[in-house]
């Protein structure tokens, strides 16, 4: 089990870095000008290969999660009693970063068609929300508050 913990841990890393550069690619398309065509698509093309390899590292860290967490005697208890708080939260947590993945899509595929309309302040703003979620698990996990 520690090998399976270990790759989970490699690939959440992995995954959280593409999550944490992929919307400094959207600070970058939103400041583009009209006129710059060539720097709009070599973003773009950028924003996208990287979507896909994150998406890539996503897969195996999520399944390598529920690898562990599906036979531990805490994997079916929903609960709230001692012990289960910590992974209730946690996996709350998990669907909110899986659906900031999921959003990231949706913005490329608007950037992708010219139908951007946030700032660049506002992709900034965005950016911080994984790291958020990541200190949030991690504590969830390391401390088991409840």
């Amino acid at each position: 089990m520690l090998w399976v913990k270990s790759f989970h841990i490699v690939f959440i890393a992995s995954w959280f870095a593409g999550l944490f550069y992929l919307p400094r690619i959207f600070v970058n398309l939103a400041m583009v000008p009209p006129e710059s065509v060539a720097e709009r698509q070599r973003l773009l093309l950028m924003a996208r290969k990287l979507l896909r390899f994150t998406t890539l590292l996503a897969v195996p860290a999520l399944a390598l999660g529920l690898w562990m967490w599906l036979p531990a005697p805490i994997g079916w208890g929903f609960g709230w009693g001692p012990g289960n708080g910590w992974m209730n939260a946690k996996l709350s947590v998990v669907i909110l970063i899986i659906g900031y993945h999921h959003a990231c899509h949706v913005m490329l595929r608007q950037f992708e068609r010219g139908l951007n309309r946030r700032s660049h302040v506002w992709y900034r703003w965005f950016n911080e929300a994984p790291v958020i979620m990541l200190v949030v698990v991690v504590l969830l996990v390391v401390i088991k508050p409840f």
